[in-house]
């Protein structure tokens, strides 16, 4: 995963390359536990790998207590544009429903990223007020998206 997240593409818009393979391992082994350190969110991470069994991204979610949870995605720029993010966001999105009870998701993004925004809208998200989410955090220049899980 350290090649692929260090893809300079991906970070057109947002975040940084991992620091080094060391730095990666420890982020990889505090995601590991699946939970916040304080146990009040579940973090879910999935590793996307084509057939050949090469990785190419990730996509994880943040589940909150109330059924909500936020998403986010990373897909190597060698595989954009070829269905992949969507497949797997699909994917996502049906076993939070499905076996973890997610009704709503958020995705918060950068409002340049327009390859990011499209995405997203195909699956079904539109833009938010972000004042009607007050626990949702944004940065100047961010977006906030979402849809319930029923779209």
């Amino acid at each position: 995963m350290f090649r692929v997240l260090s893809d300079p593409a991906i970070y057109e818009y947002e975040n940084a390359p991992p620091e080094s393979r060391e730095w990666l391992l420890e982020r990889f082994e505090r995601l590991e536990s699946r939970l916040s350190p304080d146990g009040q969110e579940q973090w879910l991470n999935w590793v996307l790998r084509l057939d050949t069994s090469e990785l190419i991204g990730y996509v994880q979610a943040t589940i909150h207590r109330d059924g909500r949870a936020g998403i986010a995605y990373e897909l190597e720029s060698a595989h954009w544009k070829k269905g992949l993010a969507r497949e797997a966001t699909e994917a996502m999105i049906a076993e939070l429903a499905g076996h973890y009870g997610v009704h709503t998701l958020s995705a918060v993004l950068k409002g340049a990223n327009h390859r990011s925004r499209r995405l997203l809208e195909r699956l079904g998200f539109s833009p938010e007020d972000p004042a009607l989410h007050p626990t949702i955090a944004l940065e100047p220049g961010e977006i906030l998206m979402m849809r319930g899980t029923e779209t």
